[in-house]
């Protein structure tokens, strides 16, 4: 359920991935037949997937503090995703659509974890 990962970058509390968004992934089946989209959901759950795996192990997920979905990610998509740890203020996150020109926002956030 997860994305192919093309790259992974870490330093410190932060971290950047470049994902590849596959069209046979299970995320994609019934959301929606006309045009599939990457649910909200899923997003969060690689947030919380790469964000208690590579800055802060041992941590769960709590809540969201807010989110934004500014661009639909379709399949097929390359994404970047950013993260930020601060134990303080929560896991903050973007995502990036990458194109021949450019990024593109397509949802960001914060999530607390505990």
């Amino acid at each position: 359920m997860l994305p192919v990962e093309l790259a992974v970058q870490q330093q410190g509390s932060e971290a950047e991935l470049l994902l590849r968004v596959d069209a046979d992934l299970f995320w994609f089946q019934g959301h929606f037949p006309e045009q599939p989209l990457l649910p909200g959901v899923a997003q969060l759950d690689w947030v919380i997937h790469y964000g208690t795996t590579l800055l802060a192990p041992g941590l769960q997920f709590a809540s969201v503090d807010n989110i934004k979905f500014q661009q639909p990610i379709l399949p097929g998509a390359t994404l970047k995703l950013t993260l930020s740890w601060q134990p303080e203020k929560g896991l903050s996150f973007q995502y990036q659509r990458v194109t021949d020109m450019g990024l593109h926002p397509a949802s960001s956030g914060k999530i607390r974890l505990c």
